[in-house]
């Protein structure tokens, strides 16, 4: 298998958080995709960890899904704003809290058949409350939860959101 070279992109659509293209691929031997992709910047998502071991979870209406997921702060980077800068900002603004300790656990695609955001994934610790900044289209709920909590809720299907479950485990198995 050869190296994929883009040798064509259309701009289908563009809204305020992603953009659609049109691009088409082929490597050295002639193989060809073609593909419409969802573009995004980027984004930053923190797992908040106090000192008991518990987890800050925020629960908020997800349109797509329909539904009030809860979920770990995330959120798009902002243009010119690195992973951790993102990652801080949210955590602030969603759930007001601060976090002296920061460690990226990894970063990862959601859906790479067709999406191009790029999630890093971050735990804050060592945290200190404060006041939310919620954007105008946030309504979010913070609860702590502890880790026995968050397993339970995994297993049972009352937490669905794949970068809150992809973060949790990764932090039990290698740790904060």
């Amino acid at each position: 298998m050869g190296k994929m070279k883009i040798i064509s992109s259309q701009e289908l659509l563009r809204t305020p958080i992603f953009w659609v293209t049109q691009d088409v691929a082929i490597d050295p031997e002639g193989f060809e995709i073609k593909r419409a992709i969802i573009q995004h910047i980027g984004s930053a998502v923190v797992m908040p960890v106090d000192d008991q071991g518990r987890i800050l979870l925020a629960k908020q209406y997800r349109l797509p899904a329909e539904a009030y997921l809860w979920e770990i702060p995330a959120g798009r980077m902002d243009e010119g704003e690195t992973p951790l800068q993102a990652a801080k900002r949210e955590l602030r603004e969603e759930t007001g809290y601060t976090a002296k300790k920061w460690k990226k656990l990894f970063s990862l695609y959601m859906s790479p058949g067709f999406l191009a955001e790029k999630m890093n994934i971050f735990v804050a610790t060592e945290l200190k409350p404060g006041p939310t900044a919620f954007m105008e289209d946030e309504r979010i709920e913070s609860k702590w939860f502890t880790a026995a909590e968050v397993d339970a809720m995994i297993q049972t299907g009352k937490i669905i959101d794949g970068k809150t479950i992809a973060a949790f485990l990764a932090w039990q198995r290698y740790g904060s």
